[in-house]
């Protein structure tokens, strides 16, 4: 599906503002846009941000700004140009017409990531239903460019597996797709069903991209979760369990990254997969606390969490990489402003006691230790009101009753019978 050009492209980055108060989150933006082209597998041979009065229909820039582009992409032989905007379709062919060149935006870079970093079949069919959702109203010209697409940053997906770009028959393989994607979606369920009765709390990893969500996991549950020094690295949900000091059982679920501008097709398509968080007790929201303005990550995930309906889950915020922190006072501020939050290092394991110390006591507020005596005239309720708990539950076999402690949480209380409760 995916094809592998011989040598590193060369990408110039542009990014386009109109008003100057957002230069400093464009300028940060673009940083990060060369950090998705590196992840990519592309160089960055130069970037410019652009400012302008407003946008221009057909070619974003000004077509004089973008005929000088023209001579200097020349001059630096680049392979392509990438755009921080998102482009229409007519956009997208005048500049390449007048560039000569390859040229993609940020949404279709992020794509191109998801494409080559999807490893299962579910992480492949939803990148494959990102892409085709993105192509669809952007099929208006471009039979030429999808004809003569050879391959690199950009055209990993469908584009490769020369699928013809009739409206219908994408339809129809998007259909095909979303069955596919609700079948594995069942499968899921399944499983969650199974991590639900046996009653351990649920605590979902979450937070921007190259965080060190996975670094953090291996740290909790010495596992061996993909970790690598590049944006959306790890596209997977992956559940470990781990004991607490206290002896309580705790699973942790490490999710995809979330990253500013994360194109809609996206979330849309891997809303199964976020959709793990939904049934998690404890939100960790990792932040890396070494990035010039970490408060950015947290705004842009905060934005993906509402969209999700998750800002009601209880949550931490930890701030990751203090390693690389130099400015400690601006760090101790940042945790007095997002409390409750702390601050660790996944890599040297500074911080990690203190984090699973606040872990423990915001899972108390939702799962509570309850000392129950059940009669024995009354002990063909306790499988189905008190389901298997592993490790969370004792049970004591007394001459006039069944006595169990029980780490429970609320819904599960809510149907135990007031007279078992001690």
């Amino acid at each position: 599906m995916y094809t592998n050009t011989s040598s590193i492209e060369r990408f110039f980055l542009i990014g386009v503002v109109v008003r100057e108060s957002d230069r400093k989150e464009e300028e940060l933006s673009l940083a990060e846009l060369e950090q998705l082209v590196y992840s990519a597998g592309g160089s960055v041979v130069g970037k410019e941000l652009v400012f302008l009065r407003h946008f221009n229909p057909a070619y974003l820039l000004t077509k004089g700004k973008a005929e000088q582009f023209t001579q200097q992409l020349r001059a630096l032989d680049t392979t392509g140009v990438v755009f921080n905007n998102e482009l229409t379709p007519a956009q997208l062919r005048n500049l390449e017409e007048m560039f000569g060149l390859k040229v993609i935006d940020r949404t279709t870079l992020i794509l191109d990531i998801f494409a080559r970093n999807a490893h299962t079949r579910e992480g492949k069919l939803q990148v494959e239903l990102a892409q085709l959702n993105y192509l669809l109203p952007r099929l208006r010209g471009r039979g030429i460019e999808l004809s003569r697409l050879a391959g690199g940053i950009g055209t990993r997906g469908p584009g490769e597996t020369k699928l013809e770009t009739d409206r219908r028959k994408i339809k129809e393989r998007i259909h095909i797709l979303k069955r596919a994607i609700n079948r594995i979606r069942s499968y899921r369920e399944t499983q969650r069903k199974k991590r639900l009765i046996s009653g351990l709390p649920l605590v979902a990893i979450i937070g921007y991209t190259n965080t060190g969500k996975s670094t953090l996991l291996n740290r909790l549950t010495h596992s061996d979760a993909l970790v690598e020094d590049k944006l959306f690295a790890t596209l997977d949900t992956t559940v470990r369990r781990l004991v607490l000091p206290n002896g309580i059982e705790v699973l942790f679920s490490d999710t995809v990254g979330f990253i500013n501008k994360l194109p809609t097709t996206l979330v849309a398509a891997f809303r199964a997969t976020l959709e793990e968080t939904n049934y998690a007790h404890l939100l960790l929201q990792v932040v890396d606390a070494s990035q010039p303005r970490p408060e950015r990550q947290i705004e842009s995930t905060t934005e993906l969490l509402a969209e999700l309906h998750l800002l009601d889950k209880p949550m931490i915020i930890v701030f990751n990489k203090i390693d690389l922190v130099n400015d400690r006072v601006l760090l101790n501020r940042l945790i007095e402003r997002y409390q409750p939050a702390v601050a660790i290092s996944a890599r040297t394991g500074e911080g990690i006691p203190e984090m699973i110390e606040l872990i423990y006591h915001r899972l108390n507020e939702v799962f509570k230790l309850v000392t129950l005596e059940i009669p024995y005239a009354e002990s063909a309720k306790l499988h189905h009101l008190l389901p298997q708990r592993g490790r969370n539950v004792s049970v004591e076999y007394l001459p006039d009753c069944i006595k169990a402690q029980a780490h429970l949480f609320k819904e599960d209380l809510e149907r135990i019978p007031t007279h078992w409760l001690k």
